[in-house]
């Protein structure tokens, strides 16, 4: 993490108590492995950095604190843009969670920070009583509880950490700008590894009752299957989160479904089954992949701005049903028409 141990405090006899680490706002080669790890999902839940006091710079008892999540990607991403300042971070314990999940499960929540302030000692190394919040975590904080507990007054900082420099030179006010959730492609483009490899996982035993069928189909699969599958996968984790304020329709399945059943329909028409294939293989394919598609697309709802938690139970309790019906029935006709279908003569 690029940290050392000496100490870093706001008085001469605080470092014999409790010393603060100093971070380095320079990320080594290994932040940035572990970063790339991260967007592909690899040790995801193990990537944290221990809770409490930390020091950027040599800050004092004026400078300001920043709150964020013990996420090493998000602790990583809030220090590399604090660069030049003398600033505390007081992390608290999300679970590995970044501050924006985290404000909706609880952990980035009011106890906690309430807590985190009591036991890093802050106000032994700050004479003011205000901490910066991002933006993000205030659903699961009450600032007039914090300010009950504790007498710390919560001020809520910029969307993006990179704001966070022009927000302290503007007297810690945020523009319309830096209040504004952009979700932009780039955005939506960074987070399509860590949908791709949980989707890849789901359809990997696709591909063994494949195989496996093969060695007794009366028709046995072949790429057109292979391909419908591969397109299903890609169409509800990659084209679905790219293209998503382009795709018609709110719901995130239904646009995972319209995605689903263009490489569908696509892959087949080229292979040329549509026309002279088997209608029964055809009808399974629309129904399976489509669906698996629409299922993957609809895990999206967790990374997007664009949904409520209240919405995405809604999406989940009248979509679910559909879904698992038609991959249930589109299966079942496809597996019928492979492992009984006519066997092609020459």
């Amino acid at each position: 993490m690029n940290e050392n141990n000496s100490c870093c405090c706001s008085s001469d006899d605080c470092c014999g108590e409790q010393p603060i680490k100093a971070v380095s706002t320079t990320l080594s080669r290994k932040d940035i492995l572990g970063a790339w790890r991260m967007r592909w999902g690899i040790g995801r839940m193990d990537y944290t950095v221990e809770p409490g006091l930390y020091a950027v710079g040599k800050p004092d008892n004026d400078s300001p604190v920043f709150v964020s999540a013990n996420y090493k990607l998000t602790f990583d991403t809030l220090r590399k843009n604090l660069d030049g300042l003398n600033c505390w971070l007081l992390i608290l314990d999300t679970k590995g969670v970044n501050v924006w999940c985290a404000a909706g499960k609880g952990t980035f929540g009011t106890d906690e920070l309430i807590h985190r302030i009591e036991t890093s000692e802050l106000s032994k190394y700050v004479s003011h009583k205000k901490l910066v919040l991002p933006q993000l975590g205030a659903t699961g904080v009450s600032a007039h509880e914090v300010k009950r507990h504790s007498e710390f007054d919560v001020h809520y900082g910029p969307v993006r950490a990179s704001d966070i420099k022009e927000y302290i030179d503007a007297g810690y006010e945020a523009t319309k700008e830096m209040r504004t959730v952009q979700f932009n492609l780039w955005d939506r483009l960074v987070l399509t590894p860590i949908e791709l490899i949980p989707a890849l996982k789901y359809t990997l035993p696709v591909f063994g009752v494949m195989l496996l069928a093969n060695q007794f189909a009366a028709k046995p699969f072949d790429k057109t299957d292979i391909l419908s599958d591969a397109g299903a996968v890609i169409a509800g984790s990659v084209l679905t989160p790219v293209l998503l304020p382009y795709i018609p329709g709110n719901a995130f399945a239904m646009k995972g479904w319209f995605l689903g059943l263009g490489c569908t329909v696509g892959i087949l028409g080229i292979s040329g089954k549509l026309k002279k294939g088997s209608a029964l293989l055809s009808a399974g394919h629309l129904l399976l992949f489509p669906a698996i598609s629409s299922f993957i697309a609809m895990n999206f709802t967790g990374a997007s701005t664009y949904t409520s938690p209240s919405g995405v139970n809604k999406e989940m309790k009248t979509v679910l049903p559909f879904i698992v019906g038609a991959i249930a029935i589109g299966a079942a006709l496809t597996l019928g028409a492979h492992l009984f279908g006519r066997r092609k003569t020459k």
